[in-house]
């Protein structure tokens, strides 16, 4: 399923989200067409799985394209055991995450510099 699904809408594999050398991260597949923002993740263990990691990918994404999260539509997905978990998140879901990264960016960046 996840590699016909992954065919099926164009992704790309393993793309690197980058928004500072302190926030980055490898999406499994990952495609934007049409103001449509699909990421789709694989996972093989028993271990339950939590959508957090790819609303972390997509706040990235956002910050990394410049997108507001109000302007497009999101899609993600985990692939785990023949089951399939979708969420599509909100801007009250992905823009307190961008919000995160911006400051704690932000907070890195200047304990950093104190070492220099």
């Amino acid at each position: 399923m996840y590699v016909n699904d992954a065919i099926g809408y164009k992704m790309t594999p393993e793309q690197i989200l980058y928004y500072s050398p302190n926030c980055f991260g490898t999406a499994d597949a990952i495609s934007f067409r049409k103001d449509i923002l699909r990421i789709h993740d694989l996972k093989t263990g028993e271990t339950p799985t939590h959508m957090e990691q790819l609303m972390v990918y997509a706040a990235i994404f956002c910050l990394e394209y410049d997108y507001k999260p109000n302007e497009i539509e999101m899609e993600l997905r985990i692939y785990q055991n023949d089951t399939i978990l979708y969420h599509k998140p909100t801007i009250e879901d992905i823009f307190p995450i961008m919000d995160r990264i911006v400051t704690f960016d932000k907070i890195i960046n200047s304990i950093k510099e104190e070492e220099e």
